[in-house]
């Protein structure tokens, strides 16, 4: 084993665990990766409990119990997953208490059946952070059309925020000026803006996949010898918007009353296509300030031959540039590419929703008490 997680937290990377279920919680397996593997916060989606929850391990009482109550499905799904998230909070607050608010973090989304209806997602966003009741939770919003004002609200409201499902750089400033909005209007209530925080999850891998295709299509040597190269060039400037939001004059205003960064977070870092290496989109993306959350899989690739080699980002943004330049050059359409894996992700969590939706409605029904 490398000490590869260390030297990526010592270069100012947060490392968080993309996945979450019961039997990790109460294994002690969640305890054992913040003790020994560095992982300092937790992400959710609808598809990581879809697959939790339907493998029935450590849910079974629980679905016993709201099926006596009758509950709705809907409801049941919200009190388990909560549950989760609650008991994940608990365990990461000593980080969350060490850093002083910055990681010791758990996310969860709000219904993804909501991604196209801003006022729906707000009032489902504050029930949430109700529900699960700590101040180390992070909500989950897509960055949709629809999700920019709701996150600006939600935020505005003093909630802490991880905005979802951003694939492209202008979609990326949309959601730093939704942030800063929402800090102005959070400041303008009164509010002390240093307990309020966000992440950008900025999605890596599916950028190379839906790209790569598209350049197998092609078939050209050329084209062959941009494979790979897109999702990173990709991720690479958006931390180059980052860094030019977060030192301009509106920021400074916001800094000067105490408020924090909205850091980007890496998300989709499992590869997708076993000819990478299986830590690409981990040693290819270390720059201060961010955050990478990994599938388990990924963090253990990480820790046995992850090579870390100080910033592999700054320096780098006139090369992502003339990358994803002669992508464009080869009638590859990035504004096509971005939306088409917008609209997928939240048609692939939607999916995972009304999966989970089903499996617990038979579930409660095959536990439902006799009636008298």
């Amino acid at each position: 084993m490398t000490d590869a997680l260390k030297r990526l937290s010592d270069e100012g990377v947060a490392i968080w665990l993309d996945d979450l279920s019961r039997k990790r919680i109460t294994s002690g397996n969640l305890a054992e990766l913040i003790d020994q593997q560095h992982v300092v916060g937790v992400t959710t989606n609808p598809s990581i409990f879809q697959k939790a929850i339907s493998s029935g391990d450590g849910y079974e009482q629980q679905l016993a119990d709201l099926a006596a109550r009758k509950v709705t499905v809907d409801e049941a799904i919200r009190m388990i997953t909560t549950a989760d998230v609650r008991d994940a909070a608990d365990i990461l607050r000593p980080v969350f208490d060490a850093t002083e608010g910055q990681d010791g973090r758990v996310s969860i989304e709000v219904d993804p059946r909501l991604a196209h209806n801003t006022v729906a997602t707000v009032a489902e966003a504050k029930q949430l952070a109700w529900l699960v009741d700590r101040p180390n939770t992070l909500i989950k919003i897509p960055a949709t059309k629809a999700g920019l004002p709701a996150i600006t609200e939600v935020i505005g409201r003093g909630i802490s925020v991880n905005v979802t499902l951003i694939f492209s750089l202008e979609r990326y400033r949309e959601v730093m000026d939704a942030y800063l909005a929402g800090l102005e209007k959070a400041k303008a209530a009164g509010l002390d803006l240093s307990m309020i925080y966000s992440v950008a999850s900025f999605f890596v891998s599916r950028v190379d996949s839906e790209i790569d295709k598209r350049l197998d299509a092609i078939g050209t040597d050329e084209a062959k010898g941009l494979k790979g190269k897109a999702a990173l060039a990709n991720a690479r400037l958006a931390y180059e918007a980052y860094e030019e939001v977060f030192s301009s004059e509106r920021w400074a205003a916001l800094d000067k009353a105490q408020a924090n960064r909205q850091r980007p977070l890496w998300a989709s870092t499992g590869v997708k296509d076993p000819a990478y290496k299986d830590t690409l989109y981990v040693v290819d993306l270390v720059a201060p300030g961010t955050v990478n959350t990994m599938p388990e899989a990924t963090l253990e690739a990480t820790a046995d031959h992850g090579e870390v080699a100080g910033d592999t980002v700054r320096g780098t943004y006139e090369q992502s540039r003339a990358e994803l330049d002669a992508v464009a050059k080869l009638g590859i359409s990035y504004d096509d590419v971005v939306q088409l894996l917008e609209d997928e992700g939240v048609e692939k969590f939607e999916a995972s929703w009304n999966d989970l939706l089903k499996s617990t409605e038979a579930e409660l029904a095959r536990l439902a008490p006799a009636e008298d």
